[in-house]
């Protein structure tokens, strides 16, 4: 008993001290679990045998992975990047399978080996480059957009991998086995398995959810997803195949529920422990020695992974349509390998496809470009500024987008950033008739509010030509509606070279950056919870009696004497803690009502959406913008629906106006 804590605090010290350092140096946690293993596992300081127990604890972890993939599968998603991920993607995927295959076939290796290694050395890390284009508020690029497709198609290439590789080993382990016989016995099997669950699923999954729901209990909640998912996977694996195949089933069942979200959460914390177990155990079967002695070996293969990768993923993305720097940057981008190129090694592995001394260098190879690529992707720009006419072009073509937007308006109002209070300004210059335009990097934000005929646009307000093109010589006022002061500071300087009389309102949190602020041009500065005091202190002064013209005179006085009454405060531990209860919030969410969706020719009363706590302040219809329709409003194909409410309540309408 003491032995088995002894290693669990082993493991648990090894892998916080990991993941803190990799945090501060600002690297995927994942990279810190993959270094614990390496460390304290049996090649190494051997502080932690190779155990069977461990490995088949690790396989929940994939297990949970591949849930949440399920969990997020959208169809509609993939419909609208249909080309990207399955133009773009599936010929990234089979040719680098094929290359791979070609030079396994070159140096003497089976070619079946040689089609496991490529499917391996094909994945590349969604959670590193997903990361770091958010970091770079890259998402809504030319290049953002295809890495983003070709990600995805990977994650879903998973499936059929996961698959194929059981049927190679047959034929590998066993010379008499045909393997055409044996992938088609193992695809029939799969899509036997695939219909009964798919098709029992989607009848039972609602209702059972709706039943477990209305006991009202959380461990029940989370009790019942976890049974789902581990059902669905001991099902899969009974039936020949893996128990990831089945998790990713049970995550696209309950995506199909309005309980998606609430289960997202609730799985979170599981998955992320089951996951970092996985990424320490994957860290544990790299023999360092090996490494040592193949060194040679072991470079030349991560050269020439990220080498070709990169210029195999390049030239693709230049033959579906993309200028020369976007094309660098997406090859450059998924050059290094994956999280499921570990599953799959793992799986090709423990089946006895890829021998311990094939895997080895493979292994390393992936680990070492996983770590380089932070600093491959930080470096891509330089890369992609050898070609500056594509780079000018794509410029270029963002100004001209805002410009269009702009260039009718006169004594306009722009808005730097269009979150909720970006958005909540816009609403009362609608309301007031006062033409604005909104700056913002949110591509998910834009792409909604664009959707729902808002008028915002992609640019980043702390350049110059961005704000020039947004009409910064004719507009009537600036508000910058976000809390960067390093950002505001730089909007402000470029409004006092070009337009020193334009008064800019600012947003900051608190007392702080005032003066700063004050003294960079800035007309007026609201801090947040000084005019949350100050509203505090109306109220409270008006219940106690005090005349209403004091109040106002004192308020008034207060901010002219920018907050001096009310700055400095003594700061307790509770000051740190962040505010919960956002989930509970009120979003908004647009829903497309397409041909086939249960509310064509409904009217909104018809379809009382009250009922689930949600309203509709918006409807568009052939570009036009409808603000607050009645009841009466019938809804044809091709509307737009802007919802508000509460996540699950919105979750639960969407489902109500598409499928009934």
């Amino acid at each position: 008993m003491y032995n088995t804590l002894q290693l669990v605090l082993i493991l648990l010290a090894t892998a916080v001290l990991a993941v803190v350092v990799f945090r501060l140096l600002r690297l995927p946690p994942m990279l810190g679990y993959l270094l614990s293993g390496i460390i304290i596992g049996p090649h190494a300081l051997g502080w932690i045998p190779e155990e069977t127990e461990t490995h088949h604890l690790a396989e929940f972890g994939v297990v949970f992975l591949m849930f949440s993939i399920g969990l997020e599968f959208s169809l509609p998603k993939l419909v609208t990047m249909k080309h990207i991920v399955f133009g773009f993607g599936t010929t990234q995927v089979c040719a680098t399978i094929l290359v791979v295959m070609t030079v396994a076939w070159m140096i003497g290796i089976d070619w079946r080996v040689g089609l496991a290694l490529g499917g391996v050395l094909a994945m590349s890390s969604t959670a590193i480059v997903s990361k770091m284009l958010a970091e770079k508020l890259e998402l809504n690029s030319n290049h953002g957009r295809q890495i983003i497709g070709v990600l995805l198609f990977q994650d879903l290439a998973v499936v059929p991998l996961l698959i194929v590789i059981p049927a190679l080993a047959h034929t590998v382990n066993n010379s008499g086995v045909d393997l055409g016989v044996a992938i088609t016995l193992a695809l029939l099997k799969a899509g036997a398995v695939l219909a009964l669950i798919l098709l029992l699923g989607q009848r039972l999954m609602r209702p059972w959810f709706h039943l477990v729901a209305r006991q009202k209990s959380s461990e029940l909640f989370v009790l019942n997803v976890l049974f789902i998912t581990l059902g669905l996977a001991w099902l899969t694996g009974i039936a020949g195949l893996s128990l990831a195949l089945g998790a990713f089933l049970a995550g696209m069942l309950i995506s199909e529920t309005e309980y998606r979200h609430q289960v997202e959460d609730d799985i979170r914390p599981f998955r992320d422990i089951l996951l970092g177990l996985f990424f320490v155990t994957i860290g544990m079967l790299l023999d360092i020695q090996s490494v040592i002695q193949n060194f040679l070996w072991v470079m030349l293969l991560l050269i020439s992974l990220i080498t070709i990768k990169a210029s195999l993923i390049a030239g693709l993305s230049h033959l579906f349509k993309s200028d020369s720097g976007a094309a660098v940057r997406t090859g450059l981008s998924l050059a290094q390998g994956g999280e499921f190129g570990f599953v799959l090694l793992a799986q090709a592995n423990s089946l006895g496809i890829v021998d311990n001394t094939t895997m080895q260098p493979v292994l390393a190879a992936i680990v070492l470009s996983m770590l380089a690529a932070p600093f491959i992707i930080e470096h891509s720009e330089n890369m992609a500024r050898r070609f500056p006419a594509a780079e000018w072009m794509n410029r270029a073509m963002q100004l001209t987008n805002i410009a269009a937007k702009t260039m009718a308006e006169e004594q306009h109002v722009i808005l730097c950033g269009y979150g909720r209070s970006g958005q909540n300004l816009s609403r009362l210059l609608e309301k007031e008739s006062v033409p604005f335009i909104a700056l913002d990097l949110d591509p998910l934000r834009i792409r909604d509010a664009t959707a729902a005929g808002e008028s915002v646009v992609y640019g980043d307000a702390a350049r110059h030509e961005v704000l020039i093109a947004a009409g910064l010589i004719r507009a009537k006022l600036l508000v910058i509606t976000y809390t960067d002061t390093i950002s505001s500071l730089k909007i402000l300087r470029h409004v006092q070279m070009v337009r020193p009389e334009l008064p800019v309102v600012v947003r900051t949190l608190d007392d702080t950056d005032i003066d700063k602020l004050k003294e960079a041009g800035a007309a007026e500065v609201v801090a947040e919870i000084m005019e949350g005091s100050i509203m505090l202190a109306t109220h409270s002064l008006m219940h106690l009696g005090i005349p209403l013209n004091r109040v106002l005179n004192r308020m008034r006085e207060t901010r002219e004497q920018r907050y001096s009454l009310l700055r400095g405060f003594y700061r307790g531990i509770s000051d740190e803690v962040k505010e919960s209860g956002e989930r509970m919030q009120p979003r908004l969410l647009n829903v497309l009502i397409a041909l086939g969706s249960a509310a064509v020719g409904k009217t909104l009363g018809e379809l009382n959406l009250g009922s689930f706590l949600v309203e509709v302040p918006a409807v568009r219809r052939r570009n036009v913008r409808e603000l607050l329709p009645d009841e009466e409003t019938r809804l044809e194909v091709g509307d737009v629906l802007v919802l508000r409410g509460a996540q699950e309540n919105l979750a639960a309408a969407e489902i109500k106006l598409l499928q009934g």
